[in-house]
C-alpha cells in the first residue's frame, strides 16, 4: 500500500488493493501467483539485512521519528513468523550445490537467525535496550504490542517499542500453496459465501508503547490508547480454529474485562478475517457469541482483502491500520466481497466509510492456536 504511515492511511481510506504479480521468486508451479508484494526502495547503505529486516527497519524507524525518540536504552519487541527465511533458503540452495557458492554459507547461518538480523537493526537504530523475540504466527505482531503494553503498565519500563514484521518468501509461499490454503484467483474475499482461501503480503509495522505519564512529560504526541489486551491458546486443533470460536471469544472478552468496557462500545472491529473457510465461520461465530443482542451494530471489516495475509506481521500492520481509522475517522473495507456469509450477522463493511470512532478493536489468531486481542481508544486523551 505504501512505504510510510500517511500513505498507507490514504490507500486504506480509498478502498485501494494492493495485489501484483510475484516477481520475487518462482511461482510458475503454484495455483497462486499473486501476493501482497511491497516495492522496497534501494538500499542506502551496505547491510546484511534480509527483505523482511529492511522493512521493520523502515517502519521502526519511521515510529521513533514520530515519538521524537532518538534511539538510547529502549526496550525492543518484535514478533515474526518467517523472519529471515530466504537466506535459510539461499542456505539451502548452496548446499545442494546450486547458486550461491559456499563461501558465503557461514553468514547466511549466522543472519539466518532473527536475534541477529534484530540485532543489526537496533545498531542501527542506535538502540541499547533489552530485546525479546515473540514468534507464535499469525498472532506474533499483536502479542508483541501486547506484551510491551504489559511491560510499560507494570512499570518494568517507561516505553518500548514494539511491532512485526514479515516478508514473502519462496518456502512459505509454496507451503501454503500445498496447503490449498491461498486463494487460486489470488484474489482474498474474507466473509463472503463463497470465499476460497487467503492471500499472502509482506509488511511491518512498529508503534512506541509508552506510560501517559513519560509521553506528556516530554511532549510526546499521544495518538491513541491501548485499553486492553487478551490472549489466549486454541487447543482444539493445530491449524483449524475451534469452529464456535472459544478462544478467540476468550481474547476479546478478556480485552473488553480489561478495558472495562462492553461490546456495544466498541466502534469497529479489524477482524483476522482471513478468507479461508474455517476460519471466517469460526470469528464470526465469536462475534456474535461475544456481541450478544447488539451484534447487528458490530462493524467489522478485514483489511487483509486489501493487502493480504502479513503472517507474523499481521497484528501490528493491522493495529497500525486501527490507529489510522481512529485518528482519520473512517473504517477500511473488506473488499471483493460479492455476497456475505450468513455467519455475518454483524455489520460487514464492504466500502471505506466515514466515521467517528472512539474504540476499536482488532484480532489476531493463529496456528498452534495463539489468539490475541488488542483494544486501542482515544478517549479522555487530552
Amino acid at each position: 500500500m505504501g512505504l510510510d504511515f500517511e500513505e498507507n492511511a490514504r490507500g486504506f481510506r480509498s478502498g485501494r488493493s494492493s495485489f501484483s504479480p510475484v516477481t520475487l521468486f518462482d511461482v510458475s508451479r503454484q495455483r497462486a501467483t499473486t501476493a501482497g508484494q511491497v516495492q522496497l526502495p534501494p538500499e542506502s547503505r551496505p547491510t546484511r539485512m534480509d527483505r523482511g529486516t529492511r522493512m521493520a527497519f523502515l517502519a521502526a524507524r519511521e515510529a521513533m521519528a514520530q515519538s521524537a525518540l532518538s534511539g538510547g536504552n529502549l526496550p525492543l519487541i518484535v514478533g515474526t513468523s518467517a523472519a529471515a527465511m530466504p537466506l535459510g533458503e539461499a542456505y539451502y540452495r548452496a548446499a545442494l550445490g546450486g547458486e550461491g557458492g559456499r563461501r558465503e554459507q557461514l553468514g547466511r547461518v549466522e543472519f539466518y537467525q532473527a536475534q541477529r538480523q534484530m540485532t543489526d537493526m537496533a545498531r542501527l537504530l542506535d538502540l541499547s535496550g533489552r530485546m525479546r523475540i515473540v514468534s507464535n504466527a499469525c498472532a506474533s505482531g499483536a502479542n508483541a504490542i501486547g506484551q510491551a503494553f504489559h511491560l510499560v503498565r507494570s512499570g518494568r519500563a517507561e516505553r518500548v517499542l514494539a511491532g512485526g514484521y514479515d516478508a514473502l518468501c519462496q518456502l512459505v509461499f509454496a507451503g501454503f500453496d500445498a496447503l490449498q490454503a491461498l486463494s487460486p484467483s489470488g484474489i482474498p474475499r474474507p466473509f463472503d459465501a463463497a470465499r476460497d482461501g487467503l492471500a499472502l503480503g509482506e509488511g511491518a509495522a512498529f508503534l512506541v508503547v509508552e506510560s501517559a505519564e513519560s509521553a506528556k512529560s516530554r511532549g510526546a504526541e499521544i495518538i491513541a490508547e491501548i485499553a486492553g489486551y487478551g490472549a489466549a491458546t486454541d487447543v482444539h486443533h493445530l491449524t483449524q480454529p475451534h469452529p464456535d470460536g472459544d478462544a478467540a471469544l476468550a481474547t476479546m472478552r478478556a480485552a473488553c474485562e480489561m478495558a472495562g468496557i462492553a461490546p456495544q462500545q466498541i466502534d469497529y472491529i479489524n477482524s483476522h478475517g482471513t478468507g479461508t473457510p474455517l476460519n471466517d465461520v469460526a470469528e464470526g461465530h465469536a462475534i456474535r457469541r461475544w456481541a450478544g443482542e447488539s451484534v447487528a451494530g458490530v462493524k467489522v471489516s478485514s483489511t487483509k482483502s486489501a493487502i493480504g495475509h502479513l503472517l507474523g506481521g499481521a497484528g501490528a500492520v493491522e493495529s497500525a491500520i486501527c490507529l489510522m481509522a481512529l485518528g482519520r475517522g473512517f473504517i477500511p473495507a473488506s473488499l471483493h466481497v460479492r455476497e456475505p456469509d450468513p455467519v455475518c450477522v454483524f455489520d460487514l463493511v464492504r466500502e471505506p466509510r466515514e466515521a467517528e470512532l472512539h474504540r476499536v478493536m482488532t484480532n489476531s489468531f493463529g496456528f498452534g492456536g495463539a489468539n490475541a486481542t488488542l483494544i486501542f481508544t482515544r478517549e479522555g486523551l487530552a
